[in-house]
């Protein structure tokens, strides 16, 4: 018996958290055909692997590469560090649904995340369709934002949609799951996703429990809030009976560390209570954002453009500076903690050079305070300026690691190996860092458990039983990786660096990475639910 492909000798794990073994593995037709020692079965290739671990591809729960995919979509930075699936569309962010009276305000709305976009498509298939006929590296499995919707229906105001709105937003979101969306994402932090109560996300989330979506939520707070956040989103999922990942889990501001146990014991018992909850995180104690999530909630009202008005106009722009101010006095906006990432325009003669450094040293700087300086910066490139936010713990990282029920996800939406700014090195190294730094060097997480929460457990979270796992009859979505070098690579100082230590990724059993160089072979894909996608 022949077949495409084997793999010998190598460290099997296998996705599910078992233990390592030794042996091969064996591809034909872009699935596993066998798996175990010693296989007879001969490949048209065959390669000594020993040494090496081999493992299902990485799926990422949390990315936002629907917005980058069209700049960069051989995905190399994904690729080398042994990403096969990106799942997108979080936050509340989504490029559809498109409707033409409101294209504009979401292509503000996400302008921050945009990296050359058509903006071709009204709906999800037409999006699926146009990202489709390009050469993908990765596989991608989309999710409807909720901002989005919202944007689609009535626009970016802050008030309550009427019933024919949020009947509106329910029938577009049954549109974007017969068209093979994996999920609902909310953004509640975000505008217009701020501006909804309990009671229409739920609304949304009975449509999404009803096409067998996941909900995917970036809670209302990550800091002070916490706890009711949590709350707030176990709520949704137990009335409207929908799946609930919680986003990236963190507790952000120093004065919220190790809030984490909290929720985390808020999200155990819940589970213990039947309700179907997990959560995702970043190997990171920054996070990453505009830096207009900064400004108070009403600045936002009605979108950018009502936020640059805002600005020019006197009056709003000192109530805008004072309520800043006065959370800088309670220690909520700390300055020598945001950085600045990147400018729509990096190349700035006013401000370029700010690139990289604190809002506290473009204050001194600029000579205004702290409140000013982010209005001022924001008035100047159009209310589109990305930020890291150094406010997490690393304890905390640590504990959220640990439990079970938490996926490896990036957060990340760079798939280009070099560009302007100094974007944060999740995009690059998340999965590379898990590995390496994590579980070789600090022991946080044994291999084979840090690999299934890179495969198997986001897997099952969107309902797959053919991918993050390495059996027969499964997808051959694999990585191959030396566990004695595999290392993140990407700094905050020199964030454009790609891991090292995966030698081979192959996508539907084609080589898109191989002696640790992508081969650009275009084998990716979109998926589907079960059900809706053959895949």
């Amino acid at each position: 018996m022949s077949c495409d492909l084997v793999l010998r000798g190598g460290t099997i794990i296998d996705g599910t958290g078992s233990p390592a073994r030794t042996g091969d593995v064996a591809v034909t037709g872009g699935r596993i055909s066998a798996v175990g020692p010693e296989l007879t079965t001969r490949g048209r290739r065959e390669i000594d692997i020993t040494g090496a671990v081999v493992c299902p591809g990485f799926i990422d729960l949390h990315s936002h590469a629907d917005f980058t995919v069209m700049g960069a979509p051989g995905a190399p930075t994904q690729l080398l560090q042994g990403v096969t699936t990106l799942v997108t569309g979080n936050c509340g962010f989504s490029p559809f649904p498109v409707v033409p009276e409101h294209a504009d305000e979401l292509r503000a709305l996400c302008g921050f995340l945009d990296d050359n976009l058509s903006w071709e498509w009204t709906t999800a298939a037409g999006y699926a369709d146009a990202v489709g006929r390009l050469p993908l590296g990765v596989n991608l499995a989309l999710q409807t934002g909720h901002g989005a919707l919202r944007v689609a229906a009535m626009g970016t105001g802050d008030r309550p949609p009427a019933p024919r709105e949020l009947e509106r937003m329910r029938q577009l979101l049954a549109a974007t799951a017969d068209d093979g969306a994996v999920g609902f994402s909310s953004g509640l932090i975000y505008p217009p996703g701020m501006y909804a109560d309990t009671t229409e996300l739920t609304a949304l989330a009975e449509v999404a429990a009803a096409h067998g979506l996941l909900h995917s939520t970036h809670m209302r707070s990550e800091g002070a809030g916490l706890a009711g956040a949590v709350d707030e989103a176990l709520t949704v999922a137990r009335d409207s009976g929908v799946r609930l990942q919680i986003s990236h889990l963190k507790a952000a501001g120093v004065a919220n560390w190790g809030t984490v146990g909290d929720a985390l014991e808020r999200i155990e018992a819940a589970r213990a209570d039947g309700l179907d909850v997990a959560a995702d995180q970043y190997p990171y104690s920054a996070s990453s954002t505009t830096l207009t999530t900064l400004l108070p909630d009403w600045a936002l009202d009605g979108g950018v453009a009502a936020l640059l008005d805002r600005l020019a106009d006197p009056e709003r722009y000192r109530s805008m500076a004072a309520e800043m101010t006065a959370a800088l006095e309670a220690g909520t906006f700390r300055p020598e903690r945001v950085t600045l990432a990147g400018l729509p325009d990096d190349d700035d003669p006013r401000h370029g050079h700010l690139i990289g450094r604190t809002v506290a040293d473009a204050a001194a700087e600029l000579g205004t305070p702290p409140a000013e300086t982010v209005l001022d910066l924001l008035a100047a490139h159009g209310g589109q300026i990305a930020s890291i936010h150094h406010s997490m713990s690393e304890d905390d990282v640590r504990h959220v690691m640990r439990h079970p029920g938490v996926a490896v996800a990036s957060d990340g939406w760079i798939l280009r190996r070099s560009g302007p700014g100094r974007p944060h090195p999740r995009s690059f190294g998340t999965f590379a860092r898990v590995l390496g730094h994590y579980s070789r060097d600090e022991s946080v997480l044994g291999l084979p458990e840090a690999v299934r929460k890179m495969t198997g457990l986001p897997a099952s979270r969107l309902g797959w039983t053919d991918r993050g796992v390495l059996r027969p009859g499964a997808a051959a979505d694999l990585v191959v990786f030396d566990p004695g070098t595999v290392v993140d690579r990407s700094t905050f100082a020199e964030p454009w660096r790609t891991a090292h230590g995966v030698a081979h990724t192959l996508v539907a059993g084609r080589f898109a990475v191989e002696d640790g160089e992508a081969t650009g072979a275009g084998a990716g894909r979109v998926l589907g639910r079960p059900g809706a996608d053959a895949g």
